[in-house]
């Protein structure tokens, strides 16, 4: 998607970069590429809300890696939940199929 680049604050000047790897529940087969696509967009409106920077973002049928960059001033614990529940709520919402396979 984009390359790592230092981010700049009024005190600080970072670079944290971050790999996390988010399974499906029960490692179910989910992701297709309609689901991917979604996926993809649902990044980008959460790129523009929060101070998270995806570099890349990789499904497998039962799960997704990001490579994302952020600000010190949140914890990857913090990110994982938000990335999570957002994506989550909206993959429901508008693919209701995934549910019934869950």
């Amino acid at each position: 998607m984009s390359e790592s680049k230092n981010i700049r604050k009024s005190h600080n000047v970072s670079v944290l970069l971050y790999h996390f790897e988010c399974p499906v529940k029960y490692h179910r087969l989910v992701f297709d590429k309609t689901i991917d696509q979604t996926l993809v967009r649902i990044c980008i409106e959460i790129k523009k809300r929060f101070e998270v920077h995806f570099l890349e973002i990789g499904t497998d049928k039962d799960h997704v890696h990001f490579l994302l960059q952020s600000v010190p001033i949140k914890s990857p614990t913090q990110i994982v939940k938000m990335l999570k529940s957002i994506t989550a709520r909206e993959i429901f919402q508008r693919h209701p199929e995934v549910k019934q396979v869950l």
